[in-house]
């Protein structure tokens, strides 16, 4: 059989036989039937290009893995949001920015914390203290207990990652 044709066989089994089981798990989790749906679709749009498709065994387990990781970025993001939403309410009028500011900064937040996706809490932190907050090494070092040696350690992993990013 011819190998796209077996992914494709493959992959439509598994959503024939889990997806009203995923969608329904979802809703259940989230109590919104359309982020459930759009994770949901999100999910198999991922699984359809895994690598090891035809060999997966566990397909719910799969499913459930790739559920969690996009709806743990969805709470991220509204987290973000909400923060900024928070922010700007405590500006006085006349210094709000204006509603393509907003936007902008916010999609900028959250192009970062997508950059900043994997390095530790420690690291993120460090990098965070030092560019938004203008702390030192020292400062960072003493609020997140850990040398000064280590948050330049964290904060170039971080430059690094910022880096290849706007390089690609």
């Amino acid at each position: 059989m011819d190998p796209q044709l077996a992914r494709n066989t493959r992959f439509t089994s598994i959503y024939r036989a889990d997806q009203p089981w995923l969608e329904l798990r979802l809703r259940d989790g989230l109590r919104n039937r359309e982020d459930a749906q759009d994770i949901a679709s999100e999910t198999f749009t991922q699984l359809l290009q895994a690598p090891a498709l035809l060999q997966l065994q566990e397909p719910r387990a799969m499913l459930l893995t790739i559920a969690r990781r996009i709806t743990w970025r969805l709470w991220r993001r509204r987290e973000l949001e909400q923060a900024w939403l928070d922010t700007l309410r405590l500006l006085p009028e006349p210094t709000a920015p204006s509603a393509e500011s907003r936007y902008q900064t916010l999609q900028a937040l959250q192009t970062l914390d997508a950059v900043l996706d994997g390095l530790s809490g420690k690291a993120r932190m460090a990098f965070l203290y030092s560019q938004l907050d203008g702390m030192t090494h020292a400062d960072i070092a003493a609020r997140i207990k850990v040398s000064p040696t280590m948050v330049r350690k964290y904060i170039a992993q971080a430059l690094r990652r910022c880096c290849e990013a706007f390089e690609a």
